[in-house]
């Protein structure tokens, strides 16, 4: 466990460590990139990728779930999004992707001031359904209560639960909060919850039944959590606390092995690769999908902590498009910035440093770098 430094007189704080303040070192063994498997399992369900997509508009629709449903990784629509408000969103994901920059946040809150629809969550999940990929949807904590039967009963093979921050014990004088034990307990279908950043909250979490646990508090590009509520948590040292909390939680429990999902801050392969090195399962990624051709956002992205009707606490992005969704994943890369060929950039560092498979991965060398080139970056 680190130990704590002085702020001033009155504070002491935990040193803690982004993705960028270490790097991995290669050991003496290596292997050929072929030889090496990118499988990851969570509860029944198989895939060939740890590729989440994060539940964004700008990232997801269900086409784009499907699409990489099928190339391997698993799609997760937003069912509190434009895809559950609208018939036909296209229009105002086409509005929001050419709004002023001065007039975006504005806007988004009109846009998503519409209902939620029960209706078209049922039919948007039945359309990724039909396709034969694993379906996942999400729900904020607020709206679980109100929409999880309706997702359930149109069929989600995987259920998340995504939040800026999910805690196990949320306290409220004026409404009846979401008692996520229980509600894990009663449900059918697999529970992924957070974000969490600290080794309790995180361990709490998993003592409710999930059979994940996502990683991270407004670290993402579209974020701006850090400047409007002064909360960060350096991914780092938050998976590698919230693996260290797994393997106790393992303990306790007499063997439940509950997945730990990196989320947030994730926009290159060296960020994704770094992920996996401090104890990731799978990682969920907005920017880097986001980046996709066929990408909802064409160009731009946003989470939903940016049109918040009351405290917005992100921004629409312009990060423009990188390669088309298959070319993204697998390559053939035409540039050097770590945005194309992601799952070839990974297989290559586990081959570099000798692990055949992502959990022998999980145990490789790191160091805190001395320095960030920016030549690097």
């Amino acid at each position: 466990m680190s130990s704590e430094i002085e702020i001033g007189r009155g504070k002491r704080g935990r040193r803690a460590f982004s993705l960028d303040d270490i790097a991995i070192v290669p050991d003496r063994r290596t292997r050929d990139p072929q030889d090496v498997s990118l499988e990851w399992q969570i509860d029944a369900y198989r895939f060939d990728l740890p590729f989440i997509s994060a539940p964004m508009d700008s990232v997801v629709s269900p086409a784009t779930a499907i699409a990489l449903g099928r190339l391997g990784g698993l799609g997760v629509l937003d069912l509190e999004g434009l895809w559950t408000r609208y018939e036909d969103p296209q229009p105002l994901l086409d509005e929001i992707a050419a709004l002023p920059a001065e007039r975006a946040t504005a806007r988004m809150q009109e846009i998503y001031a519409e209902p939620i629809k029960a209706e078209l969550i049922t039919a948007r999940v039945g359309e990724i359904r039909e396709s034969g990929v694993t379906v996942a949807g999400a729900l904020t904590p607020q709206r679980t209560q109100e929409f999880w039967r309706t997702v359930v009963d149109a069929g989600v093979d995987l259920f998340v639960i995504r939040g800026t921050t999910v805690s196990a014990e949320h306290v409220s004088s004026s409404t009846e909060p979401l008692n996520l034990k229980q509600f894990i307990y009663e449900l059918d279908v697999p529970v992924i919850v957070g974000g969490a950043a600290t080794y309790t909250a995180s361990l709490h979490l998993m003592r409710t039944g999930a059979a994940g646990v996502l990683v991270g508090f407004g670290g993402g590009a579209a974020a701006t959590t850090r400047r409007t509520l002064g909360i960060h948590a350096p991914m780092a040292s938050a998976i590698a606390d919230i693996h260290s909390a797994r393997r106790d939680y393992m303990d306790e429990s007499g063997g439940r092995y509950v997945h730990v999902i990196a989320d947030g801050g994730l926009g290159t392969s060296g960020d994704i690769v770094k992920a996996f090195a401090m104890g990731a399962d799978a990682v969920m990624l907005g920017t880097a999908l986001a980046r996709a051709a066929e990408a909802p956002g064409g160009g731009f992205h946003w989470g939903p902590e940016s049109h918040h009707s009351q405290l917005p606490r992100g921004h629409r992005v312009e990060i423009g498009t990188a390669a088309p969704l298959e070319e993204l994943l697998f390559g053939p890369s035409r540039s050097a910035d770590g945005t194309v060929n992601l799952a070839g950039a990974l297989r290559r560092a586990m081959a570099t440093t000798g692990y055949l498979d992502l959990k022998e991965f999980q145990r490789v060398d790191v160091v805190v770098s001395p320095y960030q080139s920016q030549t690097e970056m």
